[in-house]
């Protein structure tokens, strides 16, 4: 596999050299290995000089020409030669000074590399894995001693948002002082052990500036503002009215419980002349209350306000502008970022004008990552234009956009939805992933209710048969194929594919891929639910790590009472926190889903369970109570040799 190598690693030399600018630090050790391993459990691992990546992450000729997350985890790991093993640190807690730069320097080399538009983009995706955990799983202070397992600290806090927070200092400073003072952290305590205040302390040597408020409000506590911003034009005053909400805080608590941010966040206030000529003012705005209302007044009416003018700022925010700004927005903002959110406003209008406005777009824009989004938000507006739009997406020159325009078709659940997608599913395409996207999307669609027009035995077949022919590069194309088998829950047969592909000798990624589409088929109601729970039980004996993580993973989606004993089983044979941490997620999940019924049959089991274990170790021990009371002669055992033997010591196992 040499030519995917130098494919994927290709890149290296180059890469030295540029982290070795920027950091301002020659890269310090004599030579440097990249090694890829089967069955890794990390995407890659920064030995100091000699790196480990799993194999997964080498590319051939079709993959490389859409995938860029092989080319981040060679940044990612060589970074860590400066960010981790030339400078280590003092304990777990402040591992985000690594992981986050780390990850910063994805975002960095992609600016280097691709320009300041795909690394913003590239950064919002950043802030959006995130937003994810901090959502759906658990909020935390970047910086905390409070864990199980030093492994569960390695999240999207450390290493996302903490790339997030090198970007918030690198806009807080300026470029010339960021670096100085990312230089000066290197340069000071290169070969030795640090924790969060010596970069905090390098920053003021370098800069002159004490950036403690930012740290205590990104790094040492949790969480982030979600800010809520509605604009008006009074046109008689000349004033822009900008109200703006922390909607993070909630109602009711005191002062000292309220989670407010004090920020100053700039607002750009944008202009079109008749040429068509865009300029835009920055008005910077301390946001430190609840609710802010600003009056700006201007000499004219602005063709639209940018909140957090380049989007520097770790936040969320929702914009409630009107129709005509936002329109203008889309096509004017000069920030990549701006555009999306301006789409993204747009969408939740839901209206024929937000669709028509959003088509245009689509035709008009000339950077991949806002059409992605556009062909995104038309997905959620569910009327026949947006539809219509969609189909130019389906022609776009990049793929991932054209991915993104397939997954929206597929929401429609129409057949005219089935028939655009059909030949993408039939024929492929020159992309991996919009070939996965059509053959799960297809299958999305047979399993709506009510039935459409592609017949699921129909659909089934085709999927079938991409199972049986389409092997690929990490097996992409039949991930997405059983994942379309995965919608037809209805079909006995389908559901037999699934469990076929949980075999051992199947290609690990795609085995995977079948074990978590386990979860998506067990509904509890599903006939074959029993038949489903024990191949998860079969599977949660396996030790390998990302095969525990599947298992663990469909379980969590399956609200049914014997999932808990299964879970807990995983939980107690796993040594890895990460998985411990899974299963805890997964068991809140489940006994949450559970009606109050099953929760008290699943305790009177758990009890029943106890009770018997009691009484069989209660059992043991007066058998070997009465055994140690009786004569020597008595306890001595004839051997096979026809010696007397003595009985080996009894030794009770488990608590």
């Amino acid at each position: 596999r040499a030519a995917d190598a130098r494919r994927t690693l290709g890149k290296t030399p180059r890469m030295m050299d540029f982290f070795s600018r920027i950091y301002g630090y020659p890269y310090p050790y004599p030579k440097y290995a990249q090694v890829c391993v089967a069955d890794f459990i990390f995407g890659g691992m920064e030995n100091t000089s000699t790196t480990l990546l799993t194999d997964r992450c080498l590319l051939d000729e079709r993959a490389a020409a859409e995938d860029f997350r092989s080319e981040s985890l060679v940044a990612h790991e060589l970074a860590h030669q400066w960010f981790g093993d030339l400078v280590v640190i003092k304990h777990w807690s402040h591992a985000w000074i690594k992981e986050g730069m780390a990850s910063y320097a994805e975002v960095l080399w992609f600016e280097e590399e691709y320009g300041a538009d795909f690394a913003a983009y590239y950064r919002l995706g950043e802030l959006r894995n995130y937003l994810s955990e901090d959502s759906d799983r658990y909020r935390r202070p970047i910086v905390t001693h409070i864990y199980r397992d030093a492994i569960e600290l390695y999240d999207r806090h450390l290493y996302e948002k903490g790339a997030c927070v090198y970007h918030m200092i690198r806009q807080e400073l300026g470029e010339q002082l960021f670096w100085k003072a990312i230089q000066t952290f290197v340069q000071t305590y290169a070969h030795q052990a640090v924790e969060t205040v010596d970069l905090l302390r390098a920053i003021e040597t370098a800069t002159g500036r004490n950036l403690l408020p930012l740290f205590d409000q990104y790094v040492f506590r949790g969480g982030h503002p979600d800010f809520h911003v509605s604009y008006r034009w009074e046109a008689a005053d000349q004033l822009a009215v900008l109200t703006v909400k922390q909607q993070q805080v909630t109602e009711g608590v005191t002062p000292l419980e309220r989670n407010l941010f004090d920020l100053r966040i700039p607002v750009g206030i944008g202009t079109v002349d008749e040429q068509g000529q865009v300029s835009v003012k920055t008005i910077p705005l301390r946001i430190h209350e609840a609710e802010h209302t600003f009056y700006l007044p201007l000499p004219q009416q602005p063709a639209f306000v940018s909140f957090d003018a380049g989007n520097h700022t770790l936040k969320t925010v929702t914009l409630e502008y009107p129709l005509p700004e936002l329109k203008a927005q889309l096509r004017y903002d000069p920030d990549v970022l701006g555009r999306i959110q301006a789409a993204i406003a747009l969408g939740k209008k839901g209206n024929l004008q937000a669709v028509q406005a959003l088509e245009e777009a689509l035709q008009r824009e000339p950077f991949w990552g806002v059409r992605r989004e556009i062909a995104k938000v038309l997905g959620t507006v569910q009327l026949e234009q947006s539809l219509q739009a969609l189909q130019l997406a389906l022609a776009d020159e990049h793929p991932h956009v054209r991915a993104a325009a397939v997954e929206a078709i597929a929401e429609f659940k129409s057949a005219k939805a089935y028939e655009l997608l059909k030949p993408i599913a039939k024929h492929g395409d020159p992309s991996y992933s919009v070939e996965a996207a059509a053959l799960k999307g297809i299958g999305v669609i047979a399993a709506a209710k009510p039935q459409p027009k592609p017949k699921p035995e129909k659909v089934l077949k085709r999927l079938r048969k991409a199972l049986e022919t389409r092997q690929g590069w990490n097996e992409v194309v039949r991930c997405g194929a059983i994942a379309g088998v995965g919608q037809l829950k209805d079909m006995p047969e389908a559901v037999n594919l699934v469990l076929h592909y949980t075999a051992a000798e199947v290609p690990q990624p795609l085995r995977l891929a079948a074990i978590r589409t386990l979860g998506t088929l067990g509904d509890r109601h599903h006939p074959q639910l029993q038949q489903i729970l024990e191949r998860l039980a079969q599977l949660s004996h396996e030790t390998f790590f990302f095969t525990q993580l599947a298992v663990v993973e469909a379980l969590r989606q399956i609200d049914h009472p014997r999932v808990i004993g299964i879970l807990q089983q995983v939980g107690d044979r796993t040594t890895d926190g990460r998985i411990k941490r899974a299963v805890d997620e997964a068991l809140a999940q489940v006994q949450k889903n559970l009606s109050a019924g099953d929760r008290l049959k699943t305790l009177e089991s758990t009890l029943e369970e106890l009770r018997k274990e009691n009484q069989a170790l209660k059992s043991r021990l007066e058998e070997l109570a009465a055994k140690a009371k009786l004569p020597a002669q008595d306890t001595s055992t004839l051997g096979d040799n026809g010696k007397i033997s003595s009985p080996p010591t009894p030794r009770i196992q488990g608590t």
